[in-house]
C-alpha cells in the first residue's frame, strides 16, 4: 500500500494531537482504548524529522550559496570543502528522510485501528443491552396455531434448502428454489425500484475489490478475519457501502451536487469469524447474501439531516410490507466501528419472539471520507476543499426480509401469504404452497 501521510487520514491528526483527553473519552465511551503515549511518541519524532530535515536543507542552500562565491574568488579549496560539507548534509537529509517514511507508515498503521469518535447524539452505553429504543411500528402478529420458524417453512415448502447449501459450499449457505428464488429476485426489485423512485442513483457495481477499496470505509485493516480474501489482494465485498463509498475516492465534488444518493444490489461476503454459534439456524446469518445498500455524500451540516431521512427510507420499506419493527440507537459501546452514530431498525421475528436487526443506518462523518480521500468545494463559502460526509445503511437484505415474511405471513396450513406490494413481481402470485 502506498504510505500516505497520516495527516490526511482516519481521524483529524491535528484534533488528537490537540485533544488526547477528548480521544481518552471517546474511547472509554466506545469501551476500548487507546495507546496515547505511543501516538506522541510516533508523532513528536516524525514532526522532530521534519523540522531537522527543513535546518538542513536552510544549511545546504547557504553551503550552496557559498560554493559559487568562493569559486569566483579562486579558493578553489574552500569551494571544495563547501561542497563535501553538501554532500554530507545531504546524505543526513537521505538518511532523515528514510526515517520519515518509515515513521509516517507506523503512525499510518497506528491511526488506521482507532474507531471514530461518537457523535452528542450517540447514547453513551456499555454494550448492546445498553441500546435505546426510539419506536415502534406495527404490532406483533398473535398466533392461534403453533406457528413454525422459517427455516422449517423454507423447508416444507421446498423453498429454502439448507441440505444442498451444505454440501455445494458448506455451513451457512443456502440453496433457494422456486417460489424462493423468485421471492428473493422480488424483494430485490421491489427495493430498488422503491430508492430509484425516491431520489436514490442506481449502480451496478464489480463485488471484488482492491485492498485500498476495503480500507476506505474501515473493514481493513481492523476486520480482516471477517473478509473472504480471494486472488492477489483482493476482497470480496461484505457490503456496497464498500464499492458505493468509494466511487468518490480520491475525488473533489461540487458542493451543488450534494447531497448524493445511491443505492445498489449486491451479493455479500462475509466470514463471520467473530459470530461463532450465533444465528446458526435459518437465513438470518449466511456467508453470502443478497442486499440492497444506501449510500449517502452530504455537505457536514447537512449529514445528520440525511441520517433521519436514509433511517426513514428503511422504515418505509418495512412499512410497505407491513413487517413490525423498531427502532433503537446503538450506544457508544455498541458503535461501529467506521460510525459516529447509528440507528438500528429491527424486524419482529416470531421464532426468536424478538426483534433482529434488518438494517443499520450510519452517519460516519467525515471519517470514510478521509481514509478514502473524498472532498467537496464550495467556493461560495470557503477556499479550497473539505472533507465532506459519508452514510451509509441496508435498504434491506433480501435474506432477513425474507425470514421475516415467511415468519410473520404464514397460515396454519402451511402456506405464506404474499405481501401486497410484492405480489406484481411474484407475478401476481398470492401464496406461496406446496409444489405437489
Amino acid at each position: 500500500m502506498e504510505c500516505i501521510s497520516p495527516e490526511d487520514l482516519m481521524l483529524d491528526i491535528k484534533f488528537v494531537r490537540e485533544n488526547p483527553d477528548a480521544i481518552d473519552t471517546a474511547m472509554a465511551n466506545r469501551q476500548t482504548s487507546w495507546d496515547r503515549e505511543k501516538f506522541f511518541e510516533l508523532d513528536d519524532e516524525r514532526r522532530a524529522v521534519i523540522t531537522e530535515v527543513e535546518e538542513l536543507q536552510a544549511t545546504r542552500n547557504a553551503e550552496s550559496k557559498k560554493i559559487g562565491a568562493l569559486m569566483k574568488e579562486g579558493k578553489k579549496d574552500e569551494a571544495e570543502a563547501a561542497k563535501e560539507a553538501v554532500r554530507a548534509v545531504n546524505e543526513k537529509i537521505d538518511g532523515l528522510a528514510e526515517r520519515r517514511t518509515a515513521l509516517e507508515q507506523e503512525q499510518y498503521d497506528f491511526m488506521s485501528h482507532l474507531p471514530n469518535i461518537p457523535c452528542e447524539a450517540t447514547p453513551y452505553g456499555k454494550d448492546e443491552d445498553e441500546n435505546i429504543e426510539r419506536r415502534r411500528w406495527g404490532t406483533p402478529r398473535e398466533f392461534d396455531f403453533d406457528f413454525k420458524p422459517h427455516w422449517d417453512l423454507g423447508t416444507d415448502l421446498d423453498i429454502l434448502d439448507f441440505e444442498r447449501g451444505n454440501k455445494l459450499s458448506g455451513s451457512r449457505f443456502t440453496v433457494l428454489g422456486g417460489a424462493g428464488a423468485r421471492l428473493e429476485r422480488a424483494l430485490i426489485n421491489f427495493f430498488l425500484d422503491t430508492h430509484t423512485s425516491r431520489g436514490f442513483k442506481e449502480w451496478w457495481p464489480p463485488i471484488v475489490v482492491k485492498r485500498q477499496t476495503m480500507f476506505g470505509t474501515g473493514q481493513l485493516p481492523k476486520f480482516e478475519d471477517d473478509a473472504y480474501h480471494v486472488s492477489g489482494d483482493n476482497f470480496l465485498i461484505p457490503t456496497a457501502e464498500v464499492v458505493l463509498t468509494n466511487l468518490h475516492a480520491g475525488e473533489v465534488l461540487d458542493a451543488d451536487t450534494l447531497p448524493r444518493r445511491y443505492t445498489a444490489f449486491t451479493p455479500c461476503f462475509r466470514e463471520e469469524a467473530g459470530s461463532a454459534g450465533r444465528d446458526t439456524r435459518g437465513i438470518i446469518r449466511q456467508h453470502e447474501f443478497d442486499k440492497v445498500e444506501m449510500v449517502k455524500f452530504a455537505k457536514p451540516e447537512e449529514s445528520d439531516e440525511e441520517l433521519e431521512s436514509m433511517t426513514a427510507e428503511a422504515e418505509f420499506l418495512l412499512q410497505q410490507l407491513g413487517l413490525p419493527y423498531r427502532v433503537i440507537s446503538l450506544c457508544t459501546g455498541d458503535l461501529g466501528f467506521s460510525a459516529r452514530q447509528t440507528y438500528d431498525i429491527e424486524v419482529w421475528l416470531p421464532s426468536y419472539n424478538a426483534y433482529k436487526e434488518i438494517s443499520s443506518c450510519s452517519n460516519c462523518g467525515d471519517f470514510q471520507a478521509r481514509r478514502a480521500n473524498i472532498k467537496y468545494r464550495d467556493a461560495e463559502n470557503f477556499k479550497g476543499s473539505r472533507y465532506l460526509h459519508t452514510l451509509n445503511g441496508s435498504g434491506l437484505p433480501a435474506g432477513r426480509t425474507m425470514a421475516a415474511i415467511l415468519e410473520n405471513y404464514q397460515n396454519a396450513d402451511g402456506t405464506i401469504t404474499i405481501p401486497e406490494v410484492l405480489r406484481p413481481y411474484m407475478g401476481g402470485l398470492e401464496k406461496i404452497e406446496p409444489v405437489a
